[in-house]
This record gives structure tokens, sequence and C-alpha cells, in this order.
């Protein structure tokens, strides 16, 4: 598998890079198992280990549809969290995107905004998707904000849609067009070599 590197001149922090196993470390584990960074995530309903994180990974590598990449920081190229585009629909070409910060030193930074573009200008030029969506909580305002500053615009909300602490709870779907791209930086994508 070939490694692919997005950036922007435009985007000051981060960078994307594709995942491999060895992004699969304890920390990674431990982002996944706490209980502030994992409130919305889905992974929550699950102990993770290192197994469990290297089987998601191969699983992701494997499916043409998923596309799983790290998020780093420009600096220092610290893996602080992931992004994804997934459940892509070929005949439809719209995907979903999805993402956590694990890194808590990293919040509130307008890191996951930055990641948003950078994967958002990718899945519309190199991936062909013409529709991209993203999910959140509600109570999950940060993430919704996220999507919001990096173009996206409200599409609907699911009333009860899933369950949060025991209760039901909406969840509240964002949306972005291939047509609004230009809205997004530019990228530089690299295929370095290992």
């Amino acid at each position: 598998m070939k490694t692919i590197r997005i950036s922007s001149p435009q985007v000051p922090s981060v960078y994307l890079q594709t995942i491999t196993e060895q992004d699969a470390s304890y920390e990674y584990v431990e982002w996944l198992n706490d209980p502030l960074i994992n409130q919305y995530l889905e992974t929550r309903f699950y102990v993770q280990d290192l197994t469990a994180i290297k089987n998601f990974i191969h699983l992701m590598i494997s499916d043409p549809n998923e596309h799983l990449f790290t998020i780093r920081l420009k600096e220092s190229h610290k893996h602080i969290g992931n992004i994804k585009i997934g459940g892509i629909k070929p005949h439809h070409h719209v995907g979903e995107v999805s993402l956590f910060i694990g890194d808590k030193k990293s919040w509130g930074k307008g890191i996951a905004t930055q990641a948003i573009q950078l994967i958002s200008r990718y899945s519309f030029e190199y991936l062909q998707l013409r529709k991209l969506s993203a999910g959140a909580y509600k109570p999950n305002i940060g993430s919704t904000k996220a999507f919001l500053k990096a173009g996206f615009s409200n599409d609907c909300v699911l009333k009860d849609h899933y369950m949060l602490n025991e209760q039901p709870c909406d969840l509240v779907e964002v949306c972005l067009f291939k047509r609004q791209q230009y809205i997004l930086p530019k990228l530089i994508v690299e295929m370095p070599s290992a």
C-alpha cells in the first residue's frame, strides 16, 4: 500500500497521512478508552486494545470504500488523531467524513476544521465524490461547529437516532458538495517513499 500525504500551504497546523499498522500505539489505545475522548465515538461500547486497533486498521486498508488517515502536526509530525472518508457508495459518488482528535492538548485550536478541509478537497479531487456528509450527536457542538467552519452546511436532524447515556439523542447531519470545493484550500498530495 502506498503512503499518501495530504497537506496545503493554506492549512497551517496539520497534514494527513495514510494510516499504517505502525500507527497502532498504546497512546492510540488510551485515546479510545478515555471516556472524555470517546464520549461521542461508537468505539466507546467496547474496551479497545492494540490487537483491536490493528485489526481495524487492516480492515480499513483492505476496503476500497474506506480511506483512513492520521492527523499529524506539521511542526513535530506527531499523530494526534484520525480522520476518515468512509461509507463510500461508488454508484452515488457519496461518502461520510468522521474524525476524532485524541491528543487533548490539540483541542480548541481549529485542528479538526483544518483536517476536514483537507479530507474534503481530497475526496472531491482524487476520489471523485460529489457529496460528503457527516453526523454528530446533538450535544457534540464542537464537532458540528468544526464542520460548519470548514464549509459544510446543515442538512437535517435525525430525531432520537442514537442512544447517549441511555437516552435517545438527535443526530445532526451536515453536508458539502463538490460544486463548493472552491472554498477549500488547494492541496499538495505526495506519495513519499517508505
